[in-house]
């Protein structure tokens, strides 16, 4: 095991994946808990939620400044991704719903219940090739003031699901998940991974990855445990163009191999929260983690599905 101020490596595989010399280089502080980074290419910006205090930033890659985009209106939002038209889609755990922000700046609710129930606080998301969004639905947001507002939940459980905007009809995919969280596609989208970080909330403890197949129907089977989590809770993920998973965790950013190994650590002196692959060359790690933005610069390249 080799070990430096920045880095673990576990496995030699990970030792191509970065360098040891490259610091990690804090961009912003100055939130509570901070959430949901995307990338978008066409503007060379990052942008992320700090929940607590319901407000979205915005980071020019350009010029280094931070500007307030999107606060104080009770969106409280978490998870965030592009689709295949550069917009963003997220998740909100105020409004209770999954949004997209339009290229005109407009804001519209795609899908906020199911069977006439309100969704509890959706979390994470991610949008397949066939334009299908795929989101989990924990309680996080419903079950104080802290990042949302406290409620009831109306769903029998934390599920995650399918929403087909041509049909506009949204399907539940799982059924036996404690506290859905962070979910990935793999690179030919035969693959669904989604974290469960259960033991957050409750005693039963789960703090692991679960790997699923899509089939064709779009249906999942399978479900088997990918990665159990060695310090603290898996979060938000993303893989890059070799199929590895960089995925959130308490001590800063964890890579697993697609057979599963743990191949190495990039330390964050700050509890991770999620992550996205960026840049010009989408060979850039932008972290969330809890007060603070991060990056990393990689001999690595994200997979960004177009």
């Amino acid at each position: 095991m080799n070990k430096s101020e920045f880095y673990e490596i576990r496995d030699d595989r990970f030792a191509r994946s970065i360098k040891l010399a490259e610091p990690v280089e804090k961009l912003w502080s100055g939130g509570r808990w901070t959430e949901g980074p995307v990338y978008s290419p066409a503007f060379r910006c990052l942008t992320w939620s700090d929940i607590p205090n319901d407000r979205r930033l915005r980071w020019d890659e350009i010029t280094g400044s931070v500007g307030d985009i999107r606060s104080g209106l009770g969106c409280y939002t978490n998870g965030s991704t592009l689709d295949r038209q550069g917009r963003i889609i997220a998740c909100e755990h105020g409004t209770r719903s999954v949004t997209r922000i339009e290229h005109d700046g407009s804001v519209k609710t795609l899908v906020s219940h199911i069977d006439g129930k309100r969704l509890n606080s959706p979390n994470d998301v991610v949008v397949h090739s066939d334009g299908a969004i795929w989101f989990t639905d924990p309680a996080y947001g419903i079950e104080s003031d802290y990042e949302g507002f406290q409620a009831e939940a109306e769903l029998d459980g934390e599920h995650v699901y399918r929403f087909d905007p041509a049909t506009e009809t949204v399907t539940q995919v799982t059924t036996d998940f404690t506290c859905p969280n962070g979910l990935a596609f793999s690179q030919d989208e035969k693959t669904l991974y989604i974290a469960d970080s259960g033991g957050t909330r409750y005693p039963s403890g789960e703090h692991h990855i679960r790997r699923f197949a899509v089939n064709g129907d779009n249906t999942l089977s399978g479900g088997e445990i990918f990665a159990q989590c060695e310090n603290g809770f898996f979060d938000g993920f993303r893989l890059d163009t070799q199929g590895r998973i960089w995925t959130s965790a308490k001590d800063g950013v964890h890579c697993y191999h697609p057979d599963g190994t743990l191949l190495g650590k990039i330390f964050v002196p700050e509890v991770v929260s999620n992550l996205c692959f960026g840049g010009p060359k989408m060979n850039r790690i932008f972290i969330t983690a809890s007060t603070s933005v991060y990056s990393v610069l990689l001999p690595t390249t994200g997979w960004f599905p177009t």
